[in-house]
């Protein structure tokens, strides 16, 4: 066909504007949390053969527990019966490769009673999943479907990658990366308000314990109160978080942020009684960081700074350890082909669209730390949506991603840019 134009593929998605809805609700009620992702995976791989593609479900095997990269979490448990699904198109030849992928587990309903009965106003879905993650599943779905309907004959090969255990750090990325994908770019979906990010912060989560000597309190000043150690690398912690807003200041691609990096304490456990002096406390959080410092940086400086104490005693009796969650910061140029097309896509549909840096850490780091693939997130909605309690998304606003995506994997696979 003649090169395709905003109106051919607004007309092909358009029509997709029910059957979106009822993909997003069927979805929503699946309470896919860690461990129980099983019939959203069957649903989407149907609904992928459904499209006329070679859909397939993708073992993740046990013994990604020892990667190096895994995200341990307190309800790891086995992978028998739990997949990844995938589905390849290939291309004629002669074209660039891309990935498409979004995540459908969801982070549980807290106290959310109706999280997993969605609800239709007319203008916006809600239920969780809605814009986190299962939204941007539907749009990639529209995105396929409109292709197919469009004749639209790609030349360079589309592989779609629906995963699990997103919210948990993104094991299941990981295992189709390390089973070998590859691409000449990766689409991740995630609520970007249609903007395109090729660059992420990332986060670690810290475990930090200090230990006292237990007394009674009626000889307190004879003790050492853990609480009171942890007090003071709160303190430490936050100074350190003043340096590192100001060494990130203006990073490229991040510099509409204020405070695009920060630290937060997230939970504090003491032992004891209320007539003793503690003698453990146990606190947990993250520290957010850009692409200007690594990990391991990261890492070494937090210590660093609460070394930097005067108290002899908590330097003797403190730990810090980084058990879990351990996303890394990456950043992409923001004139790389892979946004510059995405992006010049996306506004022909009228959407007023950026390319800049996410304060936020997603699978996407994965692909472009580990695999070295050029990456971006795109998707519907606010991060705001987020596991929060009303989680919605709007549904023009889908179909609007659903549009620019379609254009820029037509102009990104046949080498328009």
């Amino acid at each position: 066909m003649s090169e395709l134009t905003p109106q051919d593929v607004s007309a092909a998605v358009d029509k997709y504007d029910d059957e979106a809805r009822e993909w997003l609700s069927d979805m929503i009620r699946f309470p896919s949390v860690q461990g129980n992702e099983q019939e959203v995976q069957a649903y989407v791989l149907d609904l992928l053969k459904e499209l006329g593609l070679e859909a397939e479900y993708r073992e993740i095997p046990d013994d990604i527990f020892d990667d190096p990269e895994y995200s341990h979490n307190e309800n790891e448990q086995s992978y028998e019966g739990r997949y990844n699904v995938v589905a390849m198109q290939k291309g004629k030849g002669g074209g660039r490769s891309l990935i498409l992928q979004a995540h459908t587990d969801v982070v549980p309903q807290a106290e959310w009673t109706e999280a997993f009965d969605p609800q239709w106003d007319g203008e916006y879905v809600t239920g969780r999943g809605a814009m986190d993650d299962k939204g941007q599943v539907v749009i990639i779905l529209v995105t396929l479907a409109a292709l197919r309907d469009l004749g639209i004959e790609l030349a360079g090969d589309l592989e779609t990658q629906l995963v699990i255990e997103e919210e948990v750090g993104g094991n299941g990325a990981l295992a189709l990366i390390r089973q070998g994908c590859h691409a000449d770019g990766v689409v991740v979906g995630e609520g970007s308000s249609l903007n395109v990010f090729p660059a992420n912060r990332g986060a670690i989560w810290f475990h930090a314990k200090t230990t006292g000597k237990s007394m009674h309190m009626g000889r307190r000043n004879e003790g050492e109160n853990a609480i009171e150690k942890m007090m003071e690398v709160i303190a430490r912690m936050l100074e350190y978080e003043k340096e590192l807003i100001a060494d990130s200041a203006n990073y490229p691609l991040f510099e509409r942020y204020e405070a695009p990096v920060q630290i937060c304490i997230g939970t504090i456990l003491a032992e004891g009684w209320p007539s003793m002096v503690s003698a453990e406390c146990v606190m947990q959080g993250g520290v957010g960081f850009l692409p200007n410092k690594s990990m391991d940086q990261v890492k070494e400086e937090l210590l660093a700074a609460v070394m930097r104490t005067d108290d002899e005693w908590l330097k003797e009796h403190f730990e810090l350890t980084y058990p879990k969650l351990h996303n890394d910061s990456y950043d992409f140029p923001g004139d790389h082909p892979l946004p510059v097309t995405l992006n010049t896509a996306v506004r022909e549909f009228g959407v007023d669209s950026e390319i800049f840096g996410w304060n936020v850490s997603c699978d996407a780091r994965l692909y472009a730390k580990l695999a070295n693939l050029p990456t971006v997130v795109y998707g519907a909605a606010d991060i705001v949506q987020a596991h929060s309690t009303g989680e919605k998304v709007k549904m023009s606003e889908i179909m609007e991603g659903a549009k620019g995506l379609t254009l820029g994997v037509e102009r990104w696979c046949n080498g328009g840019e």
